[in-house]
């Protein structure tokens, strides 16, 4: 019999506590539209004590996103009389609010940081659990550093505020301390006494990730009884971030024998979710972090690559349009083998080759390849021509599609805050093309330029740079996201030069809808 699993994002509380993540009031109501899209139980949002700006951000949430009864509302009080009021003066709006009260149980923090006996602070959280009661019917109650704590007095206090009304109890693991099966134990310890105390009342938990630890102790909790997990997108949070949500759903999901349980999580929203608060916060993703990662569900291995081929299940046990992704990536690169760039020739129609033939075009393939990393449609198209006409081949069923591809020859940008330009000069068959544009900054008068050129509409989604590596040489890459009739292309592109590189980018997305174009009429 499986169970639900309610999911609680903390997104937009614990997640913006990130040095440098702080979103504006639009930003933040955008993150909590898509929360809602995805499809959670709960959205912390914010720490309304904390200024006048987050107080007013809560509130806008409570009332635009909070405004069915599909999504619950919460945000943040310290086990203070001022803090709780704040709290409900912000998610009253909406049509299902909840407090959420925090108090330390273990003896560093009752101690150490509030200088107090257990008795004192167990009075605190009672009083306190009573007081947002007569404001609201739900209240949730976080025993802070839970994992550190003694049992007995992290029961006791469960216990009484379970008696002054509290509706969710959730079991922190703050600092990241506990280990799987430590945390699972002491889940299964509380959640046979609390379902004997209150069956109504949810069991939660809340893990940080300081040692790696955060999913796999949120999915011990679940199989030892917890009924609800706080998670954020991509797993950001205070210091080393929060168990991610898309890692704990897609866990669940896949092995739901193991589990026993299910989310409301849409997944197919997945995807979206963690690029709008990556791009938001500024937080980039590692690419080989589980499901949002970028090469999560990128293989370019050849060993991997035959495998997937012959079998998706050899290396794939999601398939990536569940998180909502497009389906299976094969990037080409120096590592493949034979049967993926014979597979990615075949899918643009290039399947009438001679076993030498193919070894040719496979040798060229690699060259390039050494040269410029990661292979695209366009520069297989390329690549076939190229060795047709070095070889004096004719052949009907291959037909010249190569002088459709754009390349860049030279550029120029001036960058200024008054009239920033740019000038481009590219490469299609045997004609130079050149143009020039000012915008809004360097890279829109550059896009702007190269766009003019193709003659396509071109709507860029998403721009980002990085370094990849260091000293004078750097090499500075450029991923890109472009829309085109509906249809989203990505492409990169690396070169010490990051406007050469941002250039070559975008020149990859436009001959990647080039290729597109062309293949209806194949």
């Amino acid at each position: 019999m499986t169970r639900k699993i309610w999911v609680f994002d903390t997104t937009l509380r614990d997640g913006e506590q990130v040095p440098g993540a702080k979103l504006n009031m639009y930003e933040k109501l955008e993150v909590a539209k898509q929360l809602k899209k995805l499809q959670v139980d709960v959205i912390e949002a914010g720490f309304p004590s904390s200024s006048i700006g987050d107080f007013n951000a809560v509130k806008e949430i409570a009332l635009n996103v909070g405004n069915t009864d599909d999504v619950m509302i919460t945000a943040l009080a310290r086990a203070v009389k001022s803090d709780i009021e704040a709290v409900y003066n912000s998610v009253k709006y909406a049509k299902n609010p909840l407090i959420h009260i925090v108090l330390g149980t273990s003896d560093i923090h009752v101690e150490k940081k509030f200088g107090k006996t257990k008795s004192q602070i167990l009075d605190i959280g009672v009083e306190a659990v009573k007081f947002a009661k007569t404001l609201l019917p739900n209240v949730q109650y976080s025993t802070e550093d839970a994992s550190r704590s003694d049992f007995e007095y992290l029961w006791s206090t469960i216990e009484a505020v379970v008696h002054a009304g509290a509706t969710i109890i959730n079991v922190p693991d703050t600092v990241g301390y506990a280990e799987p099966e430590e945390f699972g134990e002491l889940i299964r310890k509380i959640n046979e006494r609390l379902k004997n105390l209150n069956e109504h009342v949810l069991l939660s938990v809340h893990c940080h990730n300081d040692l790696g630890m955060a999913t796999a102790n949120t999915l011990a909790a679940i199989k030892n009884g917890a009924d609800k997990v706080e998670c954020t997108i991509n797993g950001i949070g205070e210091r080393a971030g929060n168990a991610a949500l898309e890692e704990v759903v897609m866990a669940i999901n896949t092995r739901p024998s193991i589990y026993g349980a299910y989310t409301n999580i849409n997944t197919k929203e997945i995807m979206n979710t963690s690029r709008l608060v990556s791009n938001f916060m500024g937080l980039d993703v590692q690419v080989n972090k589980a499901i949002t990662g970028e090469n999560a569900f990128a293989h370019s291995s050849g060993i991997h690559q035959d495998g997937l081929l012959k079998s998706r299940s050899a290396y794939e046990i999601i398939n990536p349009t569940e998180v909502g992704l497009d389906d299976m990536e094969l990037v080409l690169t120096a590592r493949s083998g034979r049967h993926a760039v014979k597979n990615a020739l075949e899918k643009l129609g290039f399947n009438q080759f001679t076993s030498d033939q193919f070894e040719g075009i496979f040798d060229n393939f690699l060259e390039l390849a050494d040269v410029k990393k990661e292979i695209y449609n366009h520069d297989l198209y390329v690549i076939v021509e190229s060795y047709y006409t070095k070889n004096n081949i004719q052949n009907e069923d291959i037909p010249y599609y190569s002088d459709n591809f754009y390349e860049l020859v030279d550029l120029q940008v001036i960058s200024n805050p008054i009239f920033p330009s740019a000038s481009v000069k590219l490469k299609k068959a045997d004609q130079i093309v050149k143009n020039s544009a000012v915008g809004s900054g360097p890279i829109d008068a550059l896009y702007t330029a190269i766009t003019e050129i193709s003659g396509l509409d071109i709507k860029l989604i998403e721009y980002n740079i990085s370094s990849i590596s260091r000293g004078k040489e750097a090499l500075g890459k450029v991923k890109i996201q472009v829309e085109f009739k509906g249809e989203k292309y990505i492409a990169k592109a690396t070169d010490t030069d990051i406007m050469k590189a941002s250039a070559l980018a975008y020149i990859n997305a436009i001959n990647s809808i080039v290729v597109n174009e062309l293949l209806p009429s194949r």
